[in-house]
């Protein structure tokens, strides 16, 4: 049986909020899909991992994009209604680049947990969701990906991101993944 992990990226600050650096138009309208999502899996003991972009003052990434997310910042803090809750298991990986597995201990986490399922969702679908997911198929582990808790900029790059994470992985809503996952209790 496969043990997953729902992978949810950069829900901060600078890109969900109207006032953030790079806000990602469509960002706001996948928070209560992600929340019943994050409810689900801490039910059904589904691994819980928030992505979060945490870049330094000076981070090589500003020479191509404008200035975000930067660590200890409130552009780089969780919006508060994805806070992750550790009480819960939840665990945050800290990245500087597009994919989650990129300079970070994601790939360790993962393997020291058993986990051989990684399910992306979050922003942007065509860019840190796609990285993500593209990583995890080169790490070895299967991929899905949760359509509409995924978000872009418009519904191109959004169904553009979706196209090439289909290519190699799984993609589903999610009343399909809730329907596949569902553990039953005795």
């Amino acid at each position: 049986m496969s043990k997953h992990a729902i992978v949810v990226i950069d829900m901060l600050n600078d890109f969900i909020s109207p006032e953030g650096a790079l806000t990602c138009p469509n960002g706001e309208k996948i928070v209560p899909a992600l929340q019943e999502l994050i409810e689900f899996s801490h039910e059904n003991d589904i691994q819980v991992i928030f992505v979060q972009e945490a870049h330094r003052k000076n981070d090589a990434d500003f020479r191509v994009r404008p200035i975000h997310a930067i660590k200890g910042t409130w552009g780089s803090e969780f919006i508060p209604e994805l806070t992750p809750q550790p009480e819960q298991g939840d665990y945050v990986v800290q990245k500087r680049r597009h994919s989650a597995f990129s300079y970070t201990d994601m790939d360790l986490f993962l393997r020291e947990e058993g986990i051989d399922t990684v399910v992306v969702t979050g922003v942007w679908t065509n860019v840190c969701v796609r990285s993500t997911a593209s990583d995890a198929m080169y790490h070895t582990y299967k991929v899905m990906c949760i359509s509409d808790c995924c978000a872009s900029k418009d519904e191109e790059m959004h169904v553009s991101g979706l196209r090439d994470i289909g290519i190699f992985g799984e993609v589903l809503t999610l009343e399909e993944y809730k329907a596949k996952n569902t553990v039953v209790r005795g």
